[in-house]
């Protein structure tokens, strides 16, 4: 008879959990400690005007309020292309969550940064053979042509970086009632790191050197939106400026010829990726 109470008061109380539970079932996006993420995309940058010094064994001068611009691809299949997929400008992180609102990452934002040609720009300092390369010198001002400078940093301007960054749920204001089929949430943080730039680089008639060098470092700010779908997969968009410092640059094959710069950015991303809990 005791068992037979015993099996009646154990199955009274699953029917209730199971119903309960039914009820009120907790929803995978109701809580984000624990969880990674990881997402893959696609940038735009404009940059700040910069002044430029270069310095090798013969020569130390220096250009001022340099314009220059990014090297977009557009869309196109080269993003999802495994073996080229360092030729369009591109985003890639993968991060924690720490709770439920704060996310740890690290990433790389593989930038293109390219010097504008035939600009005339003000100068200072000495070089070489002065005249001989097309700038057509005066006493402070020449001409960026080609046989004279080129000066990029299109395989990339690696930004390699950390961020911390908040995540807040906004679905209630767009009176979303299930969120782990569809979720708003914004974010903004701050990162920082090193910069890792494959510069291309001709200078006063020398082979032209294109090779990875750590150069410096920045640090940044960020904002954005991101729409989770079916609790997983989100698609993002961000906005990041920044502060850039390279002081070590390699220019030519020879050691002792470097450049060094410093400039802001503005940075849009949109991006794919995936959120889960192991």
């Amino acid at each position: 008879m005791k068992n037979k109470y015993y099996l009646i008061v154990f199955t009274l109380l699953t029917t209730f959990q199971y119903v309960f539970s039914q009820e009120n079932p907790l929803k995978f996006t109701e809580s984000n400690k624990g969880k990674f993420f990881v997402y893959w995309g696609g940038n735009r940058e404009s940059y700040s005007d910069s002044d430029i010094r270069f310095k090798g064994a013969d020569y130390d001068f220096t250009i001022y309020n340099v314009e220059a611009h990014d090297k977009p691809k557009g869309w196109h299949v080269d993003y999802i292309n495994p073996s080229k997929m360092t030729i369009p400008q591109t985003n890639f992180r993968m991060g924690y969550f720490i709770t439920d609102k704060y996310n740890i990452s690290l990433g790389v934002d593989h930038m293109k940064y390219v010097m504008s040609q035939n600009r005339r720009v003000k100068y200072s300092g000495y070089y070489p053979n002065q005249g001989t390369y097309d700038e057509n010198p005066t006493a402070d001002e020449l001409t960026l042509d080609e046989n004279f400078l080129t000066f990029e940093h299109t395989d990339g301007l690696n930004y390699i970086n950390t961020e911390i960054s908040r995540f807040e749920d906004i679905s209630k204001l767009f009176k979303i009632q299930n969120t782990d089929k569809f979720q708003v949430n914004l974010q903004g943080g701050i990162g920082g790191g090193i910069l890792y730039p494959k510069t291309n680089a001709k200078l006063l008639g020398k082979e032209r050197h294109d090779d990875f060098h750590v150069s410096g470092y920045g640090v940044s700010a960020k904002a954005g939106i991101n729409l989770t779908f079916f609790k997983h997969f989100f698609i993002m968009y961000d906005i990041k400026g920044g502060y850039i410092n390279m002081n070590d640059i390699r220019t030519t094959a020879e050691s002792t010829d470097t450049a060094q710069q410093d400039f802001f950015f503005f940075q849009k991303t949109i991006a794919l990726g995936g959120i889960f809990r192991l």
